[in-house]
């Protein structure tokens, strides 16, 4: 079954698409050239390119991924986050060192600060045997998620919600959960959501910055949201840990 817009999410604590499905890595033997899910590498563009920079230093953003934006047309929706001394961009979604922009058809955020034509970044990266920036591609396979695996975010997510009061009250459930998924109800670290309505949750990513690791992402040991505007043109992006 394809993840579709459900078209009842009033905001980021609702599920704006169904079924979940998880993200897992698979290395990618040559260039991804193709609209897919996927890490690293460089952005399959739907329209013309669109690089951001920081609005502060100028510098061109870190490319980490593209993510699918279920619905009946094909849209992606790109990642990109500012890098300094390990420490990524996104602690506040609308700072412009986080920006998660949609095509085709999509709206440029108003803090993004689009680079002139050309504008071009470093991409999703490891570390090396001798320390240095690797850069790395994954394809993000979308596969399906447990009863039991899904019931547990579910019954989390309804957890969190008794804590902002929206909700009744329930015991804290000690069941599973996924690292990286697109769809469903998310989870936050601080039960909250950085984003309000209407903005509406699409996927989870996990960091990782340890040696060894697949890529390098540091948030903290927390995780990364990204969210679209009911429309699913325009994209917010936030990290948090606990």
């Amino acid at each position: 079954m394809i993840t579709r817009p459900t078209g009842r999410a009033q905001g980021p604590y609702d599920a704006a698409f169904l079924p979940r499905r998880q993200m897992s890595l698979r290395a990618a033997e040559q260039p991804i050239r193709e609209p897919v899910a996927k890490l690293g590498g460089q952005p399959v563009w739907l329209s013309e390119p669109a690089w951001p920079v920081d609005p502060s230093t100028g510098r061109p953003l870190v490319f980490v991924g593209q993510f699918p934006v279920p619905g009946d047309e094909l849209r992606l929706a790109y990642l990109f986050l500012d890098e300094e001394d390990l420490i990524m961009g996104g602690l506040d979604p609308e700072r412009g060192d986080a920006v998660l922009l949609v095509q085709p058809g999509g709206r440029v955020p108003s803090f993004a600060v689009i680079g002139p034509p050309g504008t071009q970044g470093r991409t999703l990266w490891r570390w090396g045997s001798d320390e240095s920036e690797v850069p790395v591609e994954w394809h993000l396979d979308l596969q399906p998620v447990s009863p039991e695996i899904d019931r547990s975010i579910d019954e989390q997510a309804a957890w969190e919600r008794s804590l902002r009061g929206e909700g009744p009250d329930v015991e804290q459930p000690g069941g599973e959960d996924l690292h990286d998924y697109l769809g469903g109800t998310a989870c936050y670290p601080n039960s909250y959501a950085r984003v309000g309505s209407p903005w509406q949750f699409l996927f989870k990513i996990s960091d990782a910055s340890d040696d060894g690791g697949p890529y390098v992402l540091n948030f903290g040991g927390g995780y990364g949201f990204g969210f679209v505007s009911p429309d699913h043109l325009e994209g917010r992006f936030f990290w948090e840990c606990s």
